[in-house]
């Protein structure tokens, strides 16, 4: 299993599309090799978000 993390240097940690568009990809590649993705965080310096958190995955 793997959790993605990446950080957001703008200090806003709410996904773009591009973010919300790879993380699918990554997630049906992974599927193909039988590793699970169980989060995909997206940090600044002071807040956090995650995908599994907000019903995104």
């Amino acid at each position: 299993s793997i959790i993605l993390v990446h950080n957001h240097p703008s200090g806003k940690p709410e996904p773009s599309d591009a973010d919300i568009e790879v993380t699918n990809r990554i997630i049906e590649a992974s599927r193909v090799v039988g590793i699970d993705v169980l989060d995909h965080i997206i940090i600044t310096s002071d807040r956090a978000f995650s995908f599994k958190e907000k019903g995104l995955m």
